[in-house]
């Protein structure tokens, strides 16, 4: 027989359902403050729907968009987790350009150092360019 859709769910079921291993999932916990499953006696851990919905979206955000953990925190904090949810369907259309990922990774890193990383990255991108037009004849 099938769980209501608003059961709560084990780990395994969770891990099944998220499609994420069990140790994943516990990990998740200590870097996504909304991921937070309701634990029973003997610390056994049962996840809201919300959770599970909560979980998807990060696993996608993580393994299909190519975000950091901080990125994804930071998407939250930007977003809130209304925003999160949509991210859970794998049908829906992301929002998330290259250019925002790239941004997200490098204000995780060092918020202060982007702008000094970025120039930096366009002074190599411009010596890679004219090293290229040398080998070209241009």
């Amino acid at each position: 027989m099938a769980k209501s859709p608003k059961a709560f769910r084990t780990i395994s079921e969770a891990a099944e359902e998220v499609g994420a291993p069990q140790h994943v999932l516990r990990f998740w916990e200590t870097k996504f403050d909304f991921v937070a499953p309701v634990k029973r006696a003997g610390g056994r851990r049962f996840y809201r729907p919300d959770d599970i919905l909560a979980l998807k979206a990060v696993r996608r955000l993580l393994h299909d968009e190519g975000l950091t953990i901080r990125g994804v925190q930071r998407l939250v904090l930007d977003q809130g987790l209304a925003r999160l949810a949509a991210y859970a369907d794998p049908a829906a259309t992301l929002e998330i350009d290259s250019g925002d990922r790239a941004e997200m990774a490098l204000e995780a890193a060092a918020p202060s150092a982007a702008p000094a990383r970025l120039e930096a990255l366009l002074s190599d991108l411009e010596a890679a360019k004219a090293r290229l037009e040398g080998v070209l004849g241009r």
